[in-house]
């Protein structure tokens, strides 16, 4: 047994007993132990002193073809990526440690550069911005006399130029006053006064006053202890597998049907996907979800700088909730521990941050031939892959489904509680829609990135745009009834940076021109991209310049180890450069290459006013399809069933 601690969601730390984990794949996280013996070996020299602080550790994954050649058994060696920064002055260093030979052998520094914000940050924030005299005389302004009713959120600052600011690592504050005890304080927002904090020193460089409006008053709670239910409740819904599940987990490797990967996780990302195959054939080599830009419409008071970067700029892995049993997650459920590196180089655990489930999925094919009234009916399931993240007001589930038919689909549902502001009450103005009485909600958007390290049938994949086109009326189309589909290799990583097109019915697939299918075209997946946004941000803007990769909905990028993030690898205060604009200058060709396919989706969000007081779940996301792929359904092979547990309803009848 070793000790760790658990970050709970006040960002406390909880010890928490880890029994010792071996070792059995080289794309298995970081267990304890090695959190532990990293933090060790960068002690002995450490870059800042006694100032240093750990930003992540996480597991440098080693070149492909030591993954392709691994075999269970065969020795492994393991070697970690280190960013650790100072509590004092700007910059960051990257650091490669091998645990083999217990030592630091690759050191980076980066002076301009700042850490993501630390978890352990959020409340030492909140404490120093109600302590503030500036803070404190703008609240009384508005008639808040006792400070410990003030709710402090932090954001990031952005990079906006603003005198005073040069050089400095910021973080940018919104308030709202609790009215009592566990009350929804997002129904009281602090209007106009903003706090700007310098996370090096401490100081508070700047109270923003923009004007007095009344802090909403009225109520909106959520909290069963403040709902009067009137409502009966409703009959369960019992998910269960008598004879178990259908899915094993050997250390990080997960099998279920013809279905075989490892899972991983990490403070920046979160959940993450590795070594994808189906009956054998690989299909992906890593996927994740690595950036999230959510711009807000306003450029009123201080909102115009609510323009954040959830992952690249608070890391959501660490955000991950622990999920409980019948609530989070239904039905016969297995949940996966992660582990992650405090700001002092600890251990912090986060227990069952990670739920595997099956879940059936309705039908899967079926046919009657009325000729001899016979059907056959074959059912579908999914393998359910899920973790859930915090990121202030917001939640983010995050889902990945593995499909008995060899679809792999994402889906990401937003909840939470929106953002809210104040306004005089009936006088919303053109960038909000009013909730409550006083009470508004801002337009904006949440852009997402997953990379999709693709892998069909192998290494050497090419990227193909469809586009389907009406056949010209006339001679070679007289009824008007012709229309076809046209293939197009795009060749080059610039040729590959593509927007959506909804009269081409346009949509993008990886092929392998090495392997074909028994109808002799080329093996291949597709990508189903059907929640692709417009973005608003004006992209000479100054969160524009930082978040380049929204202005196309795929990308496409020669394989590079270290190009792991579309808007940068260090986003707090960027200034643009590093993202995947830049990647894609080189204009590496992308034919019959290791590729790498970016995907840009995300939500549209007009506030509605049934968004308050809590969101219900809005849904996004994307699928990879085979297409040719398989010789023809590779479910034809489904033996059928029938459910035993099914039962006639007999409801109630008027």
């Amino acid at each position: 047994m070793s000790i760790t601690t658990e970050l709970n969601r006040e960002g406390s730390a909880t010890p928490v007993s880890v029994t010792a984990t071996p070792i059995t794949h080289p794309l298995q996280p970081l267990t304890p132990a090695e959190i532990n013996a990293v933090a060790a070996i960068v002690r002995q020299n450490a870059a800042y002193g006694d100032d240093t602080r750990f930003e992540t550790m996480e597991l440098f994954e080693p070149a492909k073809q030591v993954v392709h050649d691994f075999k269970p058994g065969m020795p492994i060696a393991r070697q970690a990526r280190v960013n650790v920064f100072s509590a004092k002055q700007i910059g960051v260093t990257r650091l490669i440690v091998s645990l083999d030979r217990k030592k630091v052998i690759s050191r980076q520094v980066i002076p301009d550069a700042r850490p993501m914000i630390q978890l352990e940050q959020f409340l030492a924030i909140e404490g120093i911005v109600r302590a503030d005299p500036k803070f404190i005389a703008g609240c009384a302004k508005r008639g808040i006399t006792d400070m410990t009713t003030v709710c402090v959120d932090p954001w990031s600052a952005g990079n906006f130029g603003i005198p005073g600011e040069e050089g400095r690592h910021l973080c940018h504050v919104f308030a709202w006053q609790r009215m009592r005890k566990n009350e929804n304080f997002y129904a009281h927002p602090i209007e106009g006064l903003n706090a700007v904090i310098d996370l090096k020193t401490w100081e508070i460089i700047r109270v923003d006053d923009h004007g007095v409006i009344p802090v909403p008053q009225q109520e909106a709670n959520y909290e069963r202890e403040f709902i009067k239910t009137t409502r009966p409740a409703l009959k369960p819904i019992d998910i269960v597998q008598p004879e178990g599940v259908n899915f094993k987990i050997d250390g990080s490797r997960l099998t279920w049907d013809k279905w075989s990967l490892i899972v991983g996780f990490n403070a920046r990302e979160s959940l993450t996907l590795h070594d994808i195959s189906y009956d054998g054939r690989p299909v992906m080599h890593r996927a994740s979800l690595v950036e999230m830009a959510v711009p807000y419409g306003s450029p009123d008071n201080g909102h115009f700088r609510k323009n954040v970067f959830d992952i690249g700029e608070y890391g959501i892995g660490k955000l991950a909730n622990s999920l409980k049993l019948g609530c989070d997650c239904l039905g016969a459920i297995e949940y996966l521990d992660v582990h992650m590196n405090t700001m002092d180089g600890d251990v912090a655990t986060v227990e069952k941050a990670i739920c595997i489930h099956e879940e059936d999925s309705g039908l899967l094919w079926k046919h009657w031939d009325f000729r001899t009234d016979r059907a056959e009916i074959r059912r579908a399931r999914k393998l359910v892959i899920s973790t859930i993240c915090t990121v202030g007001n917001y939640e983010y589930a995050m889902y990945w489904y593995l499909h008995i038919d060899g679809t792999i689909e994402f889906e990401m549902k937003a909840t939470g509680i929106i953002n809210t502001a104040a306004c005089i009450p009936g006088k919303p103005g053109k960038y909000a829609r009013e909730v409550l009485p006083g009470l508004v909600g801002h337009i904006h958007q949440h852009i997402f990135c997953a990379r999709l390290d693709m892998t069909v049938d192998g290494d050497s994949n090419s990227f193909v745009e469809c586009n389907t086109y009406a056949e010209e009326y006339g001679p070679a189309n007289p009824q008007g009834n012709a229309f076809y589909e046209a293939e197009t290799v795009l060749r080059t990583e610039t040729a590959a940076a593509r927007k959506a097109n909804a009269p081409s019915q346009r949509y993008w697939k990886v092929i392998n021109p090495n392997k074909t299918n028994y109808a002799g075209s080329s093996v291949a997946y597709k990508l189903e991209a059907s929640n692709c946004v417009t973005p608003f941000t004006h992209p000479d803007s100054p969160s524009g310049k930082r978040s380049t990769f929204i202005q196309n909905h795929v990308w496409v990028t020669a394989f590079d180890p270290e190009e792991r993030y579309p808007a940068g690898e260090f986003m707090n205060h960027s200034d643009g450069s590093g993202g995947i604009a830049d990647f894609i200058k080189k204009d590496r060709p992308i034919e019959n290459a290791d590729i790498v396919l970016w995907h840009v989706f995300g939500l549209h969000h007009p506030v509605r006013v049934e968004d308050f007081p809590v969101q219900p779940c809005v849904l996004t996301g994307f699928k990879l399809m085979p297409a040719g792929f398989f010789n023809g359904n590779p479910c034809i092979d489904l033996p059928p069933e029938v459910n035993n547990a099914s039962c006639c309803a007999k409801a109630e009848r008027s």
